[in-house]
């Protein structure tokens, strides 16, 4: 799939991880899956409110629910993992600190410039 056909999943992943409630859900569920109760106590929010966070990352693709006898329990969906970190991947290539991210955009503009300047003629009058 293309970026323009994930852009609404996508959307819906960065929208449910802006809050960190969800994001620490996410945290939780990568070391295992956990029923909403246990989820709910350990980041001592009520039943309510993890069910408030829940909804979100359950629309974004990012938990699934089973249910089993009268427990829901929660785990990590790979498929919004994948699609988020095939997004962030692509920009890997521009990884690393910030001090070579400004030398290699000015190394490139130099290269630029001096390409320029060779392939432009020179005026007349001046040789």
């Amino acid at each position: 799939m293309t970026e323009a056909t994930n852009k609404p999943q996508l959307d819906k992943i960065f929208d449910a991880l802006a809050n960190e409630h969800r994001r620490e859900i996410i945290y939780v569920l990568s070391l295992q899956p956990c029923s909403i109760s246990q989820l709910a106590e350990m980041r001592g929010l009520s039943l309510p409110a993890i069910y408030k966070h829940i909804k979100p990352l359950e629309e974004a693709g990012l938990v699934a629910r089973k249910k089993i006898g009268r427990t829901n329990f929660l785990a990590l969906k790979r498929e919004g993992l994948r699609l988020l970190q095939g997004w962030v991947m692509q920009y890997h290539t521009y990884w690393g600190s910030d001090e070579e991210t400004l030398e290699n955009y000015a190394h490139y503009l130099s290269v630029s410039e001096a390409e320029n300047s060779v392939s432009e003629p020179p005026e007349e009058g001046q040789q």
